[in-house]
């Protein structure tokens, strides 16, 4: 089992470093906040670290959960020590950044792993699978929501490198396809650094459209997709992680009484086995850096959804739709 240890003790952290010790491989945690990290490594009965470089002598493998803005240096720091690293959403925020670190990774054979959780949530799979299979058909769109109120522990991005990239990774990954160009509206409201509110409408290279709306500005938390399909409808919910899928057909059309129209509508829950997505996504990572193996969500992969959430803040500066 791969030693592992935890830069950066805040929120995710802390549930990076849970899961690693479920899962028998947590070694030792690392925070600017030396009482900070001590807390977490004694809930975990592991060694709180006051120095990250000698945190990543001791360890195979690294979550970096800091700041965005510190993603970078640490991921370079810890890859040049010959630790694989898994870097947390949004990966970097910057695409040359980004493609640095991919290319880091390949010259110093270690794995690298990038943060899109909502890529492991079962329900994503599940309704990957069914897509896939063609039991959805063509998907045509998808629209996803996710949107809630200020999160004050975010300091160094906006909401679409925030929120907005999770959905962005979830249409590549259900439809496969490449998302060509990007149109973006936004704007800032509760407060004069970044945007908190942006809706994104993408175009993939077969023909597939999604729209994204995410801000900072609503009362309640809510994460849903839908997705018009050649042969029906169906309705993804990150949270609760279910999916229904709804079909319809008319019969009998009075055309003299177009008043009430004879619509049989038949909709079904797809079963979905429940987990924990970043258990899993954890898990996967581990996995793969036991065996030198890339990443099923690796930095390629980040660089992707980092280019076209930069392409999207690009088109809201523009005011123009941005090939990305």
């Amino acid at each position: 089992m791969l030693r592992v240890g935890v830069i950066g003790t805040g929120s995710m952290g802390q549930n990076h470093a849970r899961i690693y010790s479920e899962m028998g491989c947590l070694a030792g945690v690392f925070d600017v906040d030396a009482a900070a990290a001590a807390k977490i490594a004694q809930r975990f009965g592991v060694n709180p670290y006051t120095n990250m470089d000698a945190l990543m002598s001791e360890v195979d493998a690294l979550s970096v959960c800091t700041p965005t803005e510190y993603h970078y240096d640490t991921a370079v720091k810890a890859m040049n020590q010959g630790c694989s690293v898994l870097v947390e959403k949004p990966f970097t925020g910057e695409v040359e950044k980004a493609r640095a670190l991919c290319e880091l990774a390949e010259s110093k054979g270690v794995t690298i792993a990038s943060g899109f959780v909502e890529r492991f949530n079962p329900v994503v799979a599940a309704t990957r699978d069914a897509i896939a299979s063609g039991r959805f058909g063509k998907v045509v769109s998808i629209a996803s929501r996710r949107v809630s109120s200020y999160p004050y522990r975010i300091r160094d991005v906006g909401v679409i490198m925030d929120l907005a990239i999770h959905d962005v990774d979830v249409i590549r990954y259900l439809t496969g396809e490449k998302i060509e160009s990007v149109y973006a509206l936004g704007g800032k409201m509760a407060n004069d650094r970044f945007e908190d509110h942006a809706t994104l409408l993408l175009q993939t290279a077969g023909g597939s459209t999604g729209m994204v709306e995410v801000n900072w500005l609503t009362p309640m938390k809510v994460r849903k997709v839908s997705i018009t399909c050649s042969d029906g409808y169906a309705v993804m919910d990150y949270m609760d992680q279910s999916l229904q899928f709804s079909t319809s057909r008319m019969d009998h059309v009075d055309t003299s009484n177009m008043s009430t129209m004879p619509i049989e509508l038949d909709t079904h829950q797809v079963y979905v086995r429940k987990e924990e997505p970043l258990k899993r996504e954890l898990t996967s990572f581990v996995d793969a850096a036991e065996r030198g193996a890339r990443a099923e969500s690796d930095g390629w992969n980040a660089l992707q959804n980092v280019s076209i959430c930069a392409a999207a803040l690009s088109s809201i500066s523009k005011g123009c739709r941005v090939q990305v």
